[in-house]
């Protein structure tokens, strides 16, 4: 898949990595990026076409699919991070996470497989997270969700092998976006054009899955041991 002359979507373009993914689609010669954020007014970015897009709502991703009728890259980049544990945490928050991380990312890939496969297949390109391989005693709707998400990835990579779309996982650890600000970490933070370059150069090589970062390597080797050893529940 080439990023030149492609026509590519991105959700959550306001601002973090789908920013950094709009304006590096656009500096490598994508030939249109509809840059799309809940508020439109929200995104500034010279050159890109700004939509409207609430991948929550179905109708609105309906709306979009009907005036992006060109889209040859989808980038489901938008999403969010509630904080909030499993057991004790608020429920209507829970499933926000899974609407936002699981559905709302299923919502965009039907809507776009047939416009991705009347155009020659393009690429499906999922913003994922190590999160989605190891645990959270804190965060558990996060971690569950981009877990769903990340057999979702998979799942839908057999579903439109035969019409010739690629679709690449994106992982990486914590990266300087929004979602990071105030949190501490015992590490310096990704820099967010970074992961977008590598996830970009994957695209462009065919890979399925981009870990971006040593972290998110790691974390996925780990998958292969005992949890019990890895695992280590916290008192805060």
């Amino acid at each position: 898949m080439q990023i030149a002359n492609s026509v590519a979507l991105v959700t959550g373009a306001s601002r973090g990595l789908g920013r950094h993914f709009a304006t590096q689609l656009l500096e490598q010669g994508a030939a249109k990026v509809y840059a799309t954020a809940r508020n439109p007014e929200s995104v500034d970015l010279p050159g890109a076409q700004v939509l409207a897009l609430d991948i929550t709502d179905p109708t609105s991703v309906a709306a979009a699919a009907a005036t992006a009728t060109d889209v040859t890259m989808l980038v489901n980049n938008a999403g969010i991070n509630t904080m909030h544990a499993l057991v004790n945490g608020d429920l209507d928050q829970i499933e926000l996470e899974m609407n936002t991380h699981y559905y709302g990312p299923l919502r965009t890939i039907r809507a776009f497989a047939p416009i991705l496969k009347a155009g020659g297949g393009g690429a499906i390109v999922n913003v994922l997270s190590a999160a989605s391989w190891i645990p959270s005693e804190h965060w558990g709707a996060y971690h569950a969700a981009k877990a769903a998400a990340w057999s979702l990835t998979n799942s839908v990579r057999l579903e439109l092998s035969g019409q010739n779309t690629l679709v690449t996982g994106v992982y990486l650890g914590p990266t300087d976006t929004d979602l990071a600000r105030g949190l501490s970490f015992p590490f310096e933070l990704n820099d967010p054009a970074d992961v977008v370059k590598a996830a970009l150069d994957g695209v462009e090589a065919g890979q399925s899955e981009v870990l971006a970062d040593a972290l998110s390597a790691q974390i996925k080797a780990n998958l292969a041991l005992d949890p019990a050893t890895i695992y280590t529940p916290t008192t805060a």
